[in-house]
């Protein structure tokens, strides 16, 4: 290995989004970029999962130090699983850009038991040979990153596209830390070693990339085995910033945890026992309204994840607050403190009801809520 042992470096710099128990997903940056090359696609990923996006070493706030001269992917690959072991994750879903993609694939085809799947951005299993990237990695190393940083816009972005910060990001990296990561790249070439990944893959493709051209994700896509390829319209090389929107439904779509039925929503959120009794006294004539209950309200609605949990609880109290339905206004506080709502944030969404539902029906709602508040917690809990 060219560089320091990873179990001696300092764990790359991250951010973290999206909820705590979450499933993990690790998001790489592209060669002279940061975590801000994800802005406008990581929030959208933090609703289901617990997004991690790193920086490469000499980049955003990763020190350089752990790569060095004849670095290669493998190296920069085991620096993010020292950051996997360091935030205690054994498997994750990983994302990347460019290098971080290529970081991605080498991860798959040597650690298949920490990828649980895996989607390749605007990458290739090979950056075109040793000879530009070392002609490249000499110039940074005698020059600084004036010199590539002049010409980058044309290989990110599309014509008359701008965006200023991920330009700022390059000319701040260290060119130590970008010529590493240039002599990794020259090295990269994974082709013979596709056919070993078997996380489930997508690839996604700049249709405008003159860095790693949609041809070159097609290979990807077609030796992967079941891959399967999007090509994001009027996206150069830097896709996620170039076009946030269309990166984020495909990404979406392939990451997303498979969806509880209604039935399995229904009984996270109400409890075992009231559904239950819910079943228990459903006959010939109410089936085919529990159906629908089941079906619709808690599988297309409570099962869509645009929302979490806890705000559909909040939105459900003050509905039923509008409306005047106590008995199922008692469920749903029951259900609201299940989900982990608080005294305290169930009484301001009481105290929200006043002033848009009517300060009579907030009277009611409160003499509900704390007669179901005073429950005792297993009572709740069934």
């Amino acid at each position: 290995m060219s560089s320091a042992d990873p179990g001696d470096a300092e764990p790359l710099h991250h951010r973290c989004q999206g909820p705590a128990g979450g499933p993990v997903l690790l998001l790489g940056p592209a060669l002279g970029t940061s975590t801000a090359v994800w802005d406008g696609v990581a929030p959208g990923l933090a609703a289901t999962h617990r997004v991690v996006r790193w920086n490469l070493p000499g980049h955003g706030g990763s020190p350089t130090g752990p790569i060095g001269p004849g670095a290669d992917v493998g190296d920069f690959a085991r620096l993010v699983l020292r950051l996997a072991d360091a935030l205690g994750v054994r498997g994750f879903s990983y994302a990347g850009v460019s290098l971080g993609g290529a970081v991605g694939m080498w991860l798959a085809a040597h650690h298949p038991d920490r990828v649980d799947r895996l989607a390749v951005v605007c990458a290739s299993a090979d950056f075109g040979g040793r000879e530009p990237w070392q002609e490249r990695a000499a110039v940074v190393r005698r020059q600084g990153m004036e010199p590539v940083a002049a010409g980058a816009a044309g290989r990110w972005f599309t014509p008359g596209f701008e965006a200023p910060g991920p330009l700022a990001d390059l000319r701040a990296t260290d060119p130590r830390g970008y010529a590493a990561a240039c002599d990794a790249l020259a090295a990269f070439d994974l082709r013979t070693e596709l056919k070993k990944i078997a996380a489930p893959t997508l690839v996604v493709a700049g249709r405008s990339d003159p860095v790693t051209p949609p041809a070159q994700a097609r290979h990807l896509a077609d030796a992967v085995p079941g891959a399967s390829l999007v090509e994001i319209a009027g996206a150069s090389h830097l896709a996620p910033v170039e076009r946030p929107e269309a990166v984020l439904g495909a990404l979406r779509g392939h990451f997303a945890p498979p969806a509880p039925g209604g039935a399995a929503i229904r009984r996270e959120v109400l409890g075992d026992a009231h559904v239950d009794r819910a079943e228990a006294g459903t006959d010939a004539f109410t089936a085919r309204f529990q159906d629908l209950v089941t079906r619709y309200a808690w599988g297309e609605i409570w099962g869509d994840t645009t929302l979490s949990r806890r705000e559909r609880s909040l939105i459900t109290l003050t509905a039923l607050v509008a409306r005047g339905h106590w008995d199922e206004l008692a469920l749903h506080v029951r259900a609201a403190r299940r989900g982990g709502l608080t005294p305290d944030e169930i009484g301001a969404a009481l105290l929200q009801s006043a002033v848009y539902c009517g300060v009579p029906a907030a009277n009611s709602a409160f003499a509900v809520a704390r007669r179901v508040l005073a429950e005792p917690t297993a009572q709740t809990e069934q």
